[in-house]
């Protein structure tokens, strides 16, 4: 009989520059089909996965605006970013027989759905991964707050947060090799800890005042989503 699930329905949160994998811009094939991979295995299981991912490997607003484009044109390029990765990873998991849709906060029909929660609820509910792409659909907001919104929207148990570290140290551990691991944090002292970087402020403020759990872990180490999914002690949990 297999392992229970701890979490069965959850946001993985995934930045643009994961999508890079090996490489220094763009989109790394080879990772995207390790991470398909990856979502594969927990979706065979049961868990019900919706997928929000930043753009930042194509195209970041913040840094557009400060390159002299105006600050909401820059941040709707970087929306338009997130649904290039969506695409990708979605290609990437119908390849590996996984069933998805894709949902924009802005009307692409040709591409994808709009957002609608309704339907994505019936879409996880019918064992489909759902990718939500496009951010909010306003700018000024991060994909970290979309995390949690949509979160919140779609009734998930947990916020899987994708990193490349194995969860969240006191200093950055790659500067520092005395850097303290917490194994555990509260989201009351993420909130108000200015060194701990997980996600900006108002998702966390989100997750805090809904009770809704982050989990940080390393996405790069082959099984740690299925041992999240699993609540197998992997990362940094924050609730």
């Amino acid at each position: 009989m297999g392992k229970t699930l701890k979490y069965k329905r959850v946001i993985l949160k995934l930045s643009g520059e994961s999508m890079m994998g090996e490489k220094n811009f763009g989109i790394d094939p080879d990772f995207i089909f390790y991470l398909a991979e990856e979502i594969k295995e927990i979706s065979k299981i049961g868990t019900e996965v919706v997928i929000v991912i930043g753009g930042g490997n194509i195209f970041r607003g913040v840094a557009g605006s400060k390159q002299g484009i105006d600050r909401t044109t820059a941040d709707y390029m970087g929306m338009l970013a997130t649904i290039f990765n969506g695409m990708a990873l979605q290609d990437a998991l119908e390849r590996k027989g996984v069933t998805t849709r894709l949902q924009t906060a802005f009307e692409i029909k040709e591409i994808a759905e709009p957002f609608i929660r309704k339907r994505a609820i019936r879409h996880l509910e019918k064992g489909r991964v759902v990718i939500c792409g496009g951010g909010t659909g306003l700018p000024f907001i991060t994909t970290d707050t979309t995390a949690a919104m949509r979160g919140l929207e779609l009734n998930c148990e947990a916020i899987l947060k994708a990193t490349s570290v194995d969860g969240v140290y006191s200093e950055d551990p790659s500067k520092n090799s005395n850097a303290k691991k917490y194994k555990t944090l509260t989201l009351d002292k993420a909130f108000k800890s200015d060194d701990i970087g997980i996600m900006d402020n108002s998702a966390i403020d989100l997750c805090r005042t809904n009770k809704v759990c982050v989990i940080v872990f390393n996405i790069y180490k082959k099984g740690n989503l299925k041992k999240a999914i699993l609540g197998e002690d992997i990362g940094t949990t924050i609730k």
